[in-house]
């Protein structure tokens, strides 16, 4: 069963005074579903959709080929623009996994709702099967995923307003409890 996780308790205080055009930002690890699931909660609200790993391919062309190109502090830059520009237009905005982890992003994430998406390491192994994610190279992907998660799980949670398991039942499920906390959580608040 999919239910809302509280996550920071200190949310209410600070997403107080946050503007009208707040967007409702899905973060997490890679494989939690958080371009699968943004889409379909931005369908329901009738609010536009940007997955911010899209804008960098858009903008720099595929994220595998700049990690070999320029590294992963090159990659991170692009990254932090494209938050900047997602947030900027609103609505249902998806983070790669590692955007979280920049400041300047975490700040800027305080204007808006943000969920965390997660997921069990069983699962995300089909989900990541096949993929080319440059975090996830080698022999074991799964327990890269595992250690990265781990090592993220810290930010994810301080930075997140409400979490989401996406492991189990529906897709729809997780969608729709979104979509009733977004309506029923008005931009500029958390509950």
């Amino acid at each position: 069963m999919t239910s809302p996780e509280p996550v920071n308790t200190e949310a209410t205080v600070r997403n107080a005074g946050t503007p009208a055009a707040s967007a409702v930002v899905l973060i997490g690890p890679m494989g939690a579903g958080k371009t699968s699931v943004g889409r379909r909660v931005a369908r329901a609200l009738g609010t536009p959709f940007t997955d911010t790993d899209k804008l960098v391919v858009r903008d720099h062309g595929p994220i595998p080929a700049l990690f070999v190109a320029h590294g992963e502090p090159h990659f991170r830059a692009l990254e932090r623009e494209a938050v900047v520009e997602a947030l900027g237009r609103g609505g249902v905005v998806a983070l790669g996994g590692g955007a979280v982890l920049d400041p300047l992003t975490r700040e800027r994430l305080r204007e808006h709702r943000v969920v965390l998406l997660t997921v069990a390491p069983h699962v995300v192994a089909s989900r990541i099967h096949g993929d080319e994610r440059p975090l996830l190279g080698g022999e074991d992907p799964v327990a890269r995923w595992l250690r990265i998660f781990e090592e993220r799980r810290p930010v994810y949670e301080q930075t997140a307003d409400i979490a989401f398991d996406t492991s189990s039942g529906p897709l729809a499920r997780v969608v729709d409890d979104i979509v009733a906390w977004a309506r029923r959580v008005p931009a500029g608040e958390t509950a």
